[in-house]
């Protein structure tokens, strides 16, 4: 049998471990220590901004932004439908009600829609988007660079502008993703929007186990995110709160890692990107009419963090079939996310004209990606996945 190649591992060649042990040596392994300053300060550093504030997931950080964004209960929020869900679990922490946006063909979300939407099905009343089917107050959009493209952030700022919305950017998919043109040139995708939030989970580019990162261009709000994430003290000596906070705040030994970690990123993208051209270059409508790999926008310089087959032909290639097809030679793959707007706790909430997003639900899956992946492994994925296509798979 073939060495087992996964989807996407974490890469820890760095000074992981020389960081771990000096925070484990200095005794501070919680939520104090000098690594969790020193990774904020490089991070912000890293992206251009003025300050960062780290949390204990991807998740946190986007319930803190919909809390700072002002969503309370019975507010609404528009969402995309394809994404992870916990992009939108976080709306319902709040009590508020997500509306389903279909994808364009970046796989982020339909900014012609989400405009359409809010001129035909909302009224525009006293500064508030009202919802006319639910006549709720429209509060925010969250857009999700999805495996390292980006959203069309002109488009929605124009829309947030025009309606009152505030932006969330979840670049828990896209850290070190950035425009190379247009209006936000050279802006990274999470420093655009009044929010923005990365995630550092096994499988992102860079990992601490766990853990997220909030940014934004307003430093009040970051100072805000600071004092929520750290339970609203407003005395640690006689531990007074004032308001109700939350114990979102990251590890010292978390951020040890974030910071061997972010030390290696543009090396990880520049591996990254090597790979997805072999990819690319092997698996066309040329040499493999039934399969191709997915575009990113020519617009941005992308982190390259997933790669995505897509199938052009899935009544002749299946992809759960394929997916098999390739478990068997020992290489692990997966399908995107089931849709959220057809899971059990969202079926009841609105959606507004999900037709894309079914079309790539049926026709990609995610092939190995990891920074650590060799040539000769991305090799090996083409060389199976041209006997599928030549050979077909088995029914």
């Amino acid at each position: 049998m073939d060495e087992f190649i996964p989807l996407s591992v974490p890469n820890l060649k760095g000074n992981e471990l020389k960081y771990l042990t000096d925070a484990v040596e200095a005794e501070w392994v919680s939520t104090g220590g000098a690594y969790i300053d020193r990774y904020e300060l490089e991070f912000a550093d890293y992206l251009n901004v003025e300050s960062a504030v780290a949390c204990q997931s991807g998740t946190a950080g986007l319930h803190l932004a919909l809390i700072l964004s002002g969503v309370e209960a019975d507010h609404e929020v528009i969402v995309p439908t394809l994404t992870f869900i916990a992009a939108v679990n976080p709306v319902k922490y709040l009590h508020a009600y997500p509306v389903f946006m279909d994808c364009d063909d970046s796989l982020c979300m339909d900014m012609e829609k989400l405009k359409e939407f809010c001129q035909t099905e909302c009224d525009f009343i006293d500064n508030k988007l009202i919802n006319n089917s639910s006549g709720r107050h429209i509060k925010a959009v969250v857009v999700v660079h999805v495996f390292g493209n980006m959203a069309d952030m002109s488009a929605v700022m124009d829309i947030a502008e025009k309606y009152n919305l505030k932006v969330i950017e979840d670049a828990t998919e896209a850290l070190g993703t950035f425009y190379t043109k247009g209006r936000y040139k050279d802006r990274y995708a999470g420093t655009i929007a009044n929010i923005g939030v990365y995630s550092f989970n096994g499988n992102k580019i860079i990992t601490t186990g766990g853990g997220g990162m909030m940014v934004s261009t307003d430093s009040d709000i970051m100072k805000r995110a600071k004092y929520l994430s750290s339970q609203a003290k407003d005395d640690a000596v006689n531990f007074i709160h004032n308001e109700v906070g939350y114990n979102y705040r990251m590890t010292n030994l978390q951020a040890a890692l974030g910071v061997a970690q972010l030390e290696q990123l543009e090396r990880f993208i520049s591996t990254k990107k090597e790979n997805y051209s072999i990819y690319k270059s092997s698996i066309n409508d040329d040499e493999m009419g039934g399969f191709r790999i997915f575009d990113f926008r020519d617009d941005i310089r992308s982190n390259y963090w997933f790669y995505s087959l897509y199938i052009v032909n899935p009544d002749k290639y299946p992809r759960d079939k394929i997916i098999e097809s390739l478990a068997k030679a020992n290489i692990q793959t997966r399908p995107l996310w089931g849709l959220i707007h057809e899971q059990r706790p969202y079926l009841h909430d609105q959606t507004y004209k999900i037709e894309k997003a079914f079309e790539f639900y049926n026709r990609i899956i995610n092939i190995p990606c990891s920074s650590n992946l060799s040539s000769d492994d991305v090799y090996r994925v083409i060389d199976k996945i041209k006997v599928i296509h030549n050979k077909g798979v088995e029914f």
